[in-house]
């Protein structure tokens, strides 16, 4: 892949076999951050998994960042009105089910309480395709409406590895304050460490790396332990 001038004098500024603690990293990264734009920070974290496992879950990051979402939530009766009292943008069932059917789709994020899902179901293969389907492991199907509001308002995200067995997730903005940015990427890291299946032998983690959406990959040092 070709590389412009700015990514070629980016990756100068830093040896690019070597790994840093991340304070380091986070320091270099906005060192080489170079569009006009304010650019996500992405972290990349390679795992050693076989066919059997599956890492999946959510976390609530120290820091928020980006836009607040847009949280629709598939409720009836006294749990429709507790996501409307702790500020769901959308709220309704068979309504927002057939809106849907029909092609809309200008939200985030998804919730369902557990007796709608038999109907939420239904729309499988159009949330499914784009992460927006409610699921059990990302608590995002629950009674509990006003504590899954809350905590995605907090900035909960949800992480899954891909087939290949890495996990992407965006961890902030290059113009938030470096210990922040830092803060959110030790969670991440150490959220994600404690996933390890128990069957697995030898290392877990591969390799961790960082990077703003434009720049280079900055590799991080990391433990097991």
């Amino acid at each position: 892949m070709q590389r412009g001038k700015k990514y070629l004098e980016a990756v100068k500024k830093f040896k690019r076999d070597e790994y840093y603690s991340i304070d380091k990293a986070v320091d270099i990264l906005k060192q080489c951050a170079f569009a006009k734009f304010d650019e996500t920070v992405e972290l990349a974290m390679s795992l050693n998994l076989k066919a059997q496992h599956t890492i999946r879950d959510t976390l609530v990051l120290p820091h928020t960042f980006g836009k607040e979402k847009r949280i629709l939530v598939f409720a009836k009766g006294e749990k429709a009105e507790e996501a409307r009292q702790n500020g769901a943008t959308y709220v309704g069932d068979d309504d927002l089910i057939e809106k849907i059917k029909g092609g809309w789709l200008d939200f985030d994020v998804a919730v369902a309480t557990p007796d709608l899902m038999k109907d939420v179901g239904k729309l499988g293969q159009i949330l499914g395709r784009r992460g927006l389907m409610p699921n059990p492991k990302t608590q995002t199907v629950t009674f509990d409406i006003k504590n899954a509001l809350a905590e995605l308002k907090k900035g909960r995200v949800e992480f899954r590895a891909d087939k290949t067995g890495v996990v992407h997730l965006a961890v902030g903005k290059v113009s938030m304050p470096n210990e922040k940015l830092a803060e959110n990427i030790k969670t991440v890291i150490e959220t994600i460490k404690r996933k390890r299946p128990s069957d697995l032998k030898g290392e877990f983690v591969k390799s961790v790396v960082i990077s703003s959406t434009m720049g280079p990959g900055i590799k991080i040092e990391y433990s097991e332990s």
